[in-house]
């Protein structure tokens, strides 16, 4: 099972903000499992803390804005990404200003960084969500749109287009996150000669020249504007009849503008403040319709904050029902555990097929039968007893008994016709023979029983 991590120790970047024009540096610090990430402007009297979640976007106009109260921090997205793709789930980071710095305009610095002071894996699982349907967001007016679809890892595909001779359609890539450092961290931002002006009007990009963006000429302009938005920019003075690409340093790659797209992605899927299992499809994708996708995706996880098991039932099981015989002292009619499919450090996934011969339907009830709520209560320890069975020297000669049972919920009738998957974990480490578990039964994706049960482990006599 896969833990959370979080940084081994501090480091520190100093820069210009981009839109500002600041001096600022920003520091990263090791946080405790299930932090999160969340930001504190030190600079402010009460140094506020912003978690950095979707709801507290507050501006997706050149890059994510967040904010608590007055407070706010913008271009935070290059970030988020370095830490989302090295797996980083617990992060505070503290800002003396209201932006990040933007260093030259990628993720690589960051990446540089936390390779420098390293990951520490920490105790607590990582809290993966994964996709089991299509879930999309469009926008009509700009043609954006973001679908996601089940995939068994987190994976990206960013397809832009531009009504530009110079950029018009490109589309990059990322199946691995692993190959983050590689294929994507270095990918800078980029803006078109006719997007400067109106940004400078705005009281934008202060920060921003050649060292830390692309900047795309595609249409002509007469020589004297282009001298003057030069000017403005602290660039060199160029021909105004060549169009093309001007920066200080050559492309990466030649569709770098569609992998830095796919960067701000990853960075604002950080926000979603959960890992993803699912492949990301984006068309035209910007920081507006990424917010507008990240919350719609923290609204689908508060609906189904527990999720079904995978049940693939062609796979061989890890425990069939010779081996659970062999755990349990449990028979005909109450071994109510039929396989177990999946073991995990402190988890346990089985399978119970409810079929209209079960003995209790007879008279629970003859005319609507329905499986009584202690039998499946029963039916969740059974699952526990084999999980904790499972982690001892010589199963067989032990044995687990019911101590107490709490917060039990019954969602929906069980009945004949229903595959119950039961996923129960330790609450923490068993001491003196007793341990806590807590049990979900699921029909199809709905939970339809939770409890939490305490055991106690004893010897055969």
């Amino acid at each position: 099972m896969l833990k959370q991590k979080t940084l081994k120790g501090s480091f520190s970047l100093c820069g210009k903000g981009l839109h500002t024009g600041l001096n600022l540096t920003v520091t990263f610090y090791p946080a405790e499992e299930n932090h999160g990430y969340k930001i504190k402007r030190i600079d402010l009297p009460e140094q506020p803390v912003i978690d950095a979640i979707a709801e507290n976007v507050v501006d997706t106009q050149r890059g994510t804005v967040l904010a608590k109260g007055d407070a706010r921090v913008s271009t935070v997205e290059h970030a988020m990404a370095a830490l989302y793709a090295h797996g980083i789930d617990n992060c505070l980071m503290e800002v003396n200003g209201p932006e990040f710095p933007i260093l030259d305009g990628s993720a690589i610095e960051y990446i540089e960084k936390i390779k420098q002071v390293g990951i520490e894996e920490q105790n607590t699982p990582k809290d993966f969500y994964v996709i089991h349907n299509k879930i999309e967001v469009k926008d009509e007016n700009s043609g954006s749109c973001i679908t996601i679809l089940p995939d068994e890892q987190f994976s990206i595909t960013s397809m832009i287009s531009f009504n530009s001779s110079v950029l018009s359609s490109s589309f990059a890539t990322l199946d691995d996150m692993a190959n983050f450092d590689k294929e994507i961290a270095a990918s800078r931002t980029f803006a078109f000669v006719r997007e400067i002006q109106p940004l400078l009007n705005a009281g934008l990009i202060k920060g921003g020249d050649l060292n830390n963006a692309i900047v795309i000429y595609e249409h002509k302009l007469p020589q004297e504007q282009l001298d003057q938005l030069a000017d403005a920019i602290g660039a060199a003075r160029l021909d105004a009849n060549e169009l093309g690409y001007i920066q200080t340093k050559p492309l990466v790659w030649q569709n770098e503008p569609a992998r830095h797209k796919l960067l701000d992605i990853i960075g604002d899927m950080a926000l979603i403040g959960r890992p993803i299992k699912g492949r990301i499809i984006a068309t035209r994708p910007g920081h507006t319709i990424n917010n507008k996708f990240a919350r719609l995706m923290r609204k689908e996880i508060r609906m189904h904050s527990v999720q079904a098991p995978i049940y693939d039932p062609n796979k061989e099981p890890v425990m069939d029902i010779n081996r659970i015989r062999e755990l349990l002292p449990h028979r005909y009619p109450m071994q109510l555990v039929d396989k177990v499919i999946e073991v995990g450090g402190n988890y346990i996934v089985g399978v119970k097929n409810e079929t209209s011969n079960e003995p209790f339907f007879q008279g629970h009830f003859p005319t609507e039968p329905v499986m009584p709520g202690v039998l499946q209560v029963e039916a969740m320890a059974q699952c526990g007893g084999l999980l904790v069975l499972s982690q001892v020297e010589d199963p067989e000669k032990w044995s687990t008994y019911f101590m107490k049972i709490d917060d039990v919920k019954f969602r929906q009738k069980v009945v004949p016709g229903d595959t119950l998957l039961f996923r129960v974990e330790m609450l923490g480490i068993p001491r003196r023979g007793i341990a806590t578990m807590k049990g979900y039964i699921f029909v199809g994706e709905n939970v339809v029983t939770e409890a939490t049960f305490t055991a106690q482990i004893v010897k055969n006599k």
